[in-house]
């Protein structure tokens, strides 16, 4: 399929391996070139992440497409991301396609077979993204040079060619060993592969540039390409792709000090949309840690049960390791508990599975604390939310009746007993609905991003500190939306700072930025460009 035709420039970034920061970097990328005026879309062919969303049309996408789209000033759509894998145990996946679940594969037929028939998908993707974007930005997925798989690579290279894309590679030099892996990986490609990199990216920098320039040089004379940015190292609160970033926070949990809430989230084995908790942890009186043993519980201030993709092996889990037992006793002693997603299926008295939807487990007692059952179907329930909140009681009581709006991922359908009072009343698609249920002080809900909503997380802050006998330490902080923009502008400005933009430009096609003023804002007027874009 021809790209001569179709106007949209095009930048890809491939990395040397894994984490090395390829999303946050092509999320810089849409917001640097959205601020300047264009329209731009994010891509990739294929993602493997347990963080998901549901777009306005209800079909399902991985989280990091989602964030680019936002940094693009767009509204996520399922071609950004037209394939993603949500691994379901050790050896399988859940494929979702076009925002449609397809049901769970193992790797080994995936990558026999099934990837083959996906390519279709993302080419057409693709190709509709390139004719109704002036830039597209793609991102590729761990390294280029994994030579095992790269017969059947829908993501990297396969992406690139189709694409006629120029590619960064960016290699993380915090880890050690970035040169190294950076002539290997070219090293590994083909000619035509390789003469798609035109530039090269070191991320993560900590020290002083001068120490680093023999190595930057050493590079640009090895391999003939040239080092078009050392990227600083930072932390920017920009929702993160997998769980690499909470097994890290599990490691070395945070301590929450005198001024601080103590919220622990239990790191379950097959945790899903733990960005949930990216508003908590933005609040300066909240500490969030995740915690994988009972030993390392405690007694917090509030303990939530996470989404899971496997609800009935986390629910075995929370049985054997003991946390299961410990978190009834919390709330048999009142101390708060909430479930979002398959946290409020473990809280019910039963979870079944009899048609092996989800697990080999055909049904696990629940913990027992929430009156319901759930049970698991083939379809999959993806939608967006909005209503209202019903609850009167606990943390609730401060905003009842205030609007809340969030998205659903889940295949169980819970059953509460003959007449619980739900926590929620729902509409999506004009379907009004109830969701959630509520026991002394435990809550569930299937509704993610719950805490994106500013009243109601506002109201459990202020709660859980008057269950202290003590006033919030701090006022009220700004909306996620506002916090949101702040972070993407503060990330643009960074990468702006760290690469030769201009270079890139130029691979790219694009006129010359020179002159772009960028407003109060955060974008540069568009009356500002010119010259026409192509690549």
């Amino acid at each position: 399929m021809s790209t001569e035709n179709l106007p949209a420039a095009r930048l890809m970034i491939q990395g040397t391996s894994s984490s090395v920061g390829k999303s946050v970097l092509a999320a810089a990328f849409c917001r640097i070139f959205y601020q300047e005026g264009y329209k731009v879309s994010p891509f990739k062919a294929q993602n493997m992440a347990l963080n998901s969303f549901v777009t306005a049309a209800g079909g399902e996408m991985g989280r990091a497409q989602v964030v680019q789209a936002q940094a693009a000033g767009i509204e996520p759509d399922v071609r950004m991301n037209p394939i993603l894998l949500k691994p379901s145990g050790p050896t399988g996946s859940q494929v979702v396609i076009m925002g449609v679940s397809q049901g769970n594969v193992t790797a080994l037929r995936y990558h026999g077979e099934y990837q083959r028939l996906t390519w279709p998908y993302a080419q057409d993707a693709l190709h509709g993204l390139l004719r109704e974007y002036e830039i597209v930005v793609i991102e590729g997925a761990g390294s280029p040079a994994e030579v095992n798989l790269k017969s059947n690579d829908i993501v990297n290279m396969r992406v690139a060619l189709e694409a006629n894309a120029p590619v960064l590679l960016v290699a993380d030099i915090d880890r050690g060993g970035a040169l190294a892996s950076v002539v290997g990986t070219l090293e590994l490609l083909e000619p035509e592969e390789r003469a798609l990199i035109k530039g090269i990216i070191f991320n993560k920098f900590r020290g002083e540039i001068a120490l680093l320039q023999p190595a930057l040089d050493f590079i640009e004379e090895r391999t003939g390409i040239p080092v078009l940015g050392v990227v600083p190292y930072f932390k920017i609160r920009i929702p993160d792709e997998d769980s690499v970033a909470i097994s890290e926070a599990a490691e070395k949990p945070r301590v929450a000090t005198t001024d601080q809430l103590d919220i622990a989230v239990i790191r379950l084995p097959y945790i899903a949309n733990f960005t949930d908790f990216d508003a908590l942890q933005d609040e300066p009186d909240v500490s969030v840690r995740y915690v994988t043993e009972l030993d390392s519980l405690g007694k917090p201030d509030l303990v939530i049960i996470p989404g899971s993709k496997n609800t009935l092996a986390d629910l075995r889990f929370m049985h054997e390791s003991g946390l299961g037992a410990q978190i009834y006793k919390f709330w048999q002693e009142d101390l708060p508990i909430l479930g979002i997603c398959g946290g409020y299926q473990i809280m019910g008295r039963l979870v079944k599975d009899p048609l092996h939807t989800e697990s080999d487990l055909e049904e696990v007692p629940g913990l027992g604390i929430l009156p319901m059952v759930t049970e698991f179907y083939p379809q999959k329930h993806t939608v967006q939310s909005k209503g209202r909140i019903l609850a009167t009681q606990g943390f609730f009581q401060a905003c009842t009746g205030e609007p809340v709006v969030g998205y659903e991922i889940h295949m169980g359908r819970s059953m509460p007993d003959e007449g619980q009072a739900p926590l929620l009343e729902l509409t999506s698609n004009g379907v009004a609905y109830s969701d959630g249920l509520q026991a002394g002080n435990a809550y569930g809900t299937y509704l993610h991003g719950i805490f994106d909503n500013d009243s109601l997380r506002n109201s459990l802050l202020n709660w859980l500190w008057q269950r202290k006998d003590r006033t919030r330490p701090c006022a009220v902080t700004q909306s996620q939306a506002a916090l949101r923009e702040s972070a993407f502008n503060e990330l643009a400005d960074s990468v702006r700072k760290s690469v030769d933009l201009e270079r890139i430009r130029a691979i790219m096609g694009l006129p010359s930025g020179a002159g772009f003023q960028i407003s109060a804002d955060g974008k540069a007027p568009v009356e500002e460009r010119s010259g026409q874009v192509g690549g």
